[in-house]
């Protein structure tokens, strides 16, 4: 299993949901969650082959800044 940390700009828990909605339908094995009450509102994905590119693509595209942290 891989786990990837993402700093996003999501901060409402309603759009929250929506995001892990969206990359859990493209993503079905991804266990994803939010820290809204982190300063970066993380988002972590894990898995066992993360497409991150993805990831960020998908979140940007719903209109959210995501960055991957190292």
């Amino acid at each position: 299993m891989v786990v990837e940390i993402f700093k996003t700009n999501v901060y409402k828990e309603s759009d929250k949901n929506y995001v892990t909605a969206v990359i859990q339908n493209q993503f079905p094995d991804y266990k994803i969650n939010f820290d809204l009450e982190d300063c970066d509102k993380i988002l972590r994905v894990e898995g066992v082959e993360l497409q991150c590119d993805n990831i960020i693509d998908y979140v940007n595209c719903l209109g959210y800044t995501c960055i991957r942290l190292d």
